[in-house]
């Protein structure tokens, strides 16, 4: 069996029989989950004061606290983790009692394992909060942290005012096209209009001097068309245009 990742989704599933919490804890793990098992209500309540699970898969009929008095007394504490109800019962009454209670989800035994994995996926993709990556542009030895506002050269970082920022990330993002004047002005200046201004002149140059001093052809440029960046191996091998 392939390892689970320790940052996969945590499942805790309380089912107070062997048998099927042992499958649910197999099929989990096959599907790329973490799974917890709880034999009861009372289990599960002392596994949440010390784990933090994505989704709890939780059996209505057990000895003891059933599952609708378990799902209260966590909401009660004002613990909103996913709830997916595993149920051998099939009356309306049930059903509207668990969604009253804060219950996420419903699957009637006998289910397919396929269709539990799905319930599960589905919850985690309403529910999970995932946080983001942050956005780097890489262009050669070029490198572009749009979160930190921060920009490095071979490593070391190359400090630019926010104007020069802006429109070095508009050309990697758009590394290897032609770029107009007319698309500069309007990505890096708010400028939609037929402007006589040499400003992209000005800022192309300064990119230049900051990220170019030897005249690699980093940005490259076509006459009568706009600018190019390229990467610097590139530019190395081709030389200065």
């Amino acid at each position: 069996m392939a390892a689970v990742s320790a940052t996969a989704p945590l499942i805790l599933v309380v089912d107070d029989e062997d048998g099927v919490a042992d499958l649910l804890v197999d099929a989990l793990t096959l599907g790329g989950y973490r799974a917890r098992r709880a034999r009861d209500g009372q289990e599960a309540l002392r596994l949440l004061r010390e784990i933090a699970p994505d989704v709890i898969l939780l059996d209505v009929n057990m000895p003891g606290l059933n599952g609708f008095e378990v799902l209260e007394r966590i909401r009660a504490k004002g613990d909103d983790t996913p709830v997916l109800f595993l149920t051998a019962r099939h009356e309306r009454e049930d059903t509207t009692r668990g969604f009253v209670l804060g219950a996420d989800d419903y699957i009637t035994k006998p289910f397919g394992l396929e269709e539990l994995l799905l319930r599960v996926k589905a919850i985690l993709r309403r529910t999970r909060k995932e946080e983001p990556e942050p956005e780097v542009l890489r262009s050669g030895n070029l490198e572009l942290h749009s979160e930190s506002h921060e920009v490095r050269q071979a490593g070391e970082i190359v400090t630019l005012s926010p104007t020069e920022f802006r429109l070095l990330e508009y050309l990697m993002l758009n590394q290897k096209r032609v770029l107009t004047k007319a698309q500069l002005l309007r990505a890096v200046w708010d400028i939609d209009f037929e402007a006589e201004t040499s400003v992209v002149d000005t800022y192309i140059s300064y990119l230049r001097k900051k990220l170019d001093p030897q005249g690699l052809g980093l940005i490259r440029t076509v006459r009568g068309v706009g600018f190019q960046l390229r990467e610097v191996e590139a530019a190395a091998e081709k030389g200065a245009q």
